[in-house]
């Protein structure tokens, strides 16, 4: 099981033609790379299911998959179409609020990543007093995927400390966070090797001992 070259040579075309006309007229290959990414993501969905407990194979990938149709109400940018497939994997498909999978397939911009972006505040005060409490085996989860504390995503990060923390907390920068994922790049090349399943997997297994810890932050 493999991302097919014809996946990616859609999405560098609808690159290039981003019209409801060209992709009226090109719908074939979209349905054939949808089918394609659809077809992946049952298989990971299986894969996934062997290891990690809060991933079962009732889980349906079309509900996991999101739209490719851009929502361009409020954007300056009014290309109608996005240009890379994505999918959130959870037990809720992509619309749990909590931890989850994401698979993002974009020419020169592919990555499995797990985790809990833009936790809402509950959870997200449970989750920094995890850390707060136990950063030490935090630590540990993120090396047993040969990760650091610098591999977690950046984005949105405090610049203060945030309510009820110290400036000189030892884990202030991890306290910092507003969302907590890490994530695993991929080569177009690599994807479209016949192995690409499981090198996938493999990224997965490796980021799941820091998924798991989230779980553990909020009870699950």
């Amino acid at each position: 099981m493999h991302i097919e070259q014809r996946t990616f040579d859609f999405l560098n075309n609808l690159r290039l033609n981003n019209s409801r006309e060209w992709f009226m007229e090109n719908k074939a290959q979209y349905e054939a790379a949808n089918a394609n990414i659809k077809a992946f993501i049952t298989a990971l969905i299986a894969e996934f299911s062997t290891f990690d407990p809060q991933i079962n194979t009732d889980i349906q990938a079309s509900k996991c998959l999101f739209r490719i149709y851009r929502d361009i109400r409020f954007a300056k940018d009014k290309t109608p179409y996005k240009t890379w497939f994505s999918a959130g994997i959870s037990v809720d498909g992509r619309k749990l609020d909590g931890p989850e999978y994401y698979f993002h397939v974009e020419p020169g911009n592919n990555y499995i990543a797990a985790g809990y972006w833009r936790p809402e505040k509950q959870h997200l005060d449970a989750i920094r007093q995890e850390i707060d409490y136990n950063s030490e085996e935090l630590i540990q989860v993120l090396e047993e995927g040969s990760y650091t504390i610098a591999d977690l995503s950046q984005e949105d990060k405090l610049k203060r400390p945030p309510a009820g923390y110290a400036v000189d907390d030892p884990n202030i920068e991890l306290l910092k966070l507003k969302s907590f994922i890490i994530d695993q790049r991929l080569t177009d090349e690599e994807l479209t090797k016949p192995n690409s399943l499981k090198m996938v997997v493999d990224a997965a297994k490796r980021i799941y001992p820091f998924k798991k810890y989230i779980h553990q932050a909020l009870d699950q």
